[in-house]
């Protein structure tokens, strides 16, 4: 088998961790916003701690960074146009939960706001910020979890890059040594 060279500009789409998710947050002066990302990753188990990586450039960066807390907001695929739309606008010049049609449901443990639509979504507080300076990642442990059971089995989205997504498709359950 001859291999081909592969732009590195193109590697993340190889290696994105996990579904597309809404990280929301809720600036100092009260206004919510929401963005879309999927540069994130389970760091632990118990408690549930989480890498994000949130650009400084993003509108959320800062509201983030000032309040230490957000919810991470997990959409099924029904909502993948809604999703590419929060992506491609800035909470700087509208509110996007009115202008992509969400809904703001009010948490128990963090000042953000969940997300109605989706199935899932964490409450989350940043417990480290060492790697915010040089690579704009935060690292949130989940503090409450909330589930919709109305949405059965639902299909999430990765993003590959530029528009590209792949759905979740048939679950394997295969023997583990590990409980």
């Amino acid at each position: 088998m001859a291999m081909k060279s592969l732009p590195l500009s193109e590697v993340y789409a190889l290696l994105e961790p996990g579904p597309v998710v809404l990280l929301t947050t809720r600036a100092k002066d009260g206004r919510a916003n929401v963005m879309t990302m999927s540069w994130h990753m389970m760091m632990e188990f118990t408690p549930p701690l989480i890498g994000c990586v949130v650009s400084n450039g993003n509108y959320s960066f800062a509201a983030l960074r000032a309040t230490k807390d957000c919810v991470i907001a997990i959409p099924a695929r029904r909502l993948a146009a809604k999703v590419v739309r929060v992506g491609n606008c800035s909470g700087r010049d509208i509110d996007k939960f009115a202008a992509c049609g969400l809904t703001m449901k009010p948490a128990a443990k963090v000042t953000a706001p969940l997300v109605a639509e989706c199935f899932a979504n964490l409450e989350c507080r940043v417990v480290d910020t060492r790697m915010v300076a040089k690579y704009n990642m935060f690292v949130l442990e989940a503090v409450k979890a909330w589930i919709d059971p109305a949405q059965k089995n639902p299909k999430t989205i990765h993003h590959q890059g530029w528009g590209r997504f792949a759905v979740d498709g048939r679950i394997l359950t295969l023997k583990s040594d590990k409980a």
